[in-house]
Order: structure tokens, then C-alpha cells, then sequence
């Protein structure tokens, strides 16, 4: 060969004395993707992460859930059955959804406007948006 290496292309290859060889999983590591900005991806997904507006229950609305409400505190001895549909707000950003949970209700308390059920599950009688079939609930 007398292209433009053909003096080197039959040398032997060099082996350090000094320096231990490089793992082919070392090597492979050096060309890895490189990102100069941490975390940016994990912000990208966040930001398109959509939340739910709140619903601004009307009078209508209002009467349906206190009417449910009372239901539910007439039978609290019996720790009946619901199913309740809330607001849960988001705690990273504006916002939020909604989610239904189901069990028996434990306790109503009026000063803190809690409803608990016996799992221990804690719902804000303001978040509220239907309770067994009242309101939006479904």
C-alpha cells in the first residue's frame, strides 16, 4: 500500500506500559449523550402537564350538596356508604382535578368542614362537587 498510511497501516498497535487498558464499557461511556441541562426535561413534562379549573359551584349546586351532606350526618352512626366527588388541587401548579372516592363516612365536622371517612381519607366539604349522584358528581 502506498496510499497516504500505508508507512503505519502493518505497525503493530501501541500498548501503554504506564496506563491499564481501557474496558470496552469505559470506552463506549465517553461517548455517551451528554446533558448540559439537568432536569430541564423533567420541567418541559411538567409544564405540560394539564390541571383542571375549579368549578364555582352555583345555588343550585350548593343546596344539592348540604341536602347530601345532611343525609349523610342523619345515618353517621351507621357509617354509611358515599361516594364523593372533589376538587384536589394540584401541588406543584395552578389548578388541580377532580377525583371521586368511595367508602364509609366516619365523622362530619362542621368546624373544620371535613368530611372523613373510616380509611381516613380527609375531604374539604368546599372542594366538594357531588355526593351520590348530588350535585355534578357523574
Amino acid at each position: 500500500m502506498n496510499g497516504k498510511y500505508g508507512s503505519i497501516i502493518d505497525m503493530p498497535h501501541h500498548v501503554s506500559p504506564s496506563r491499564q487498558h481501557m474496558s470496552l464499557w469505559d470506552r463506549a461511556a465517553q461517548f455517551a449523550p451528554f446533558a448540559a441541562l439537568t432536569g430541564y426535561g423533567d420541567e418541559i413534562t411538567e409544564t405540560a402537564r394539564l390541571t383542571g379549573k375549579r368549578i364555582e359551584p352555583d345555588e343550585d349546586l350548593k343546596s344539592e350538596l348540604d341536602a347530601g351532606l345532611r343525609e349523610l350526618s342523619s345515618r353517621l352512626d351507621e357509617r354509611p356508604a358515599a361516594r364523593i366527588t372533589y376538587f384536589l388541587p394540584d401541588p406543584l401548579k395552578e389548578g388541580g382535578s377532580y377525583v371521586t372516592e368511595e367508602g364509609n363516612v366516619k365523622k362530619i365536622d362542621p368546624i373544620e368542614r371535613t368530611v372523613v371517612f373510616t380509611d381516613g381519607t380527609v375531604i374539604l366539604i368546599d372542594d366538594i362537587i357531588g355526593i351520590n349522584g348530588r350535585g355534578l358528581a357523574e
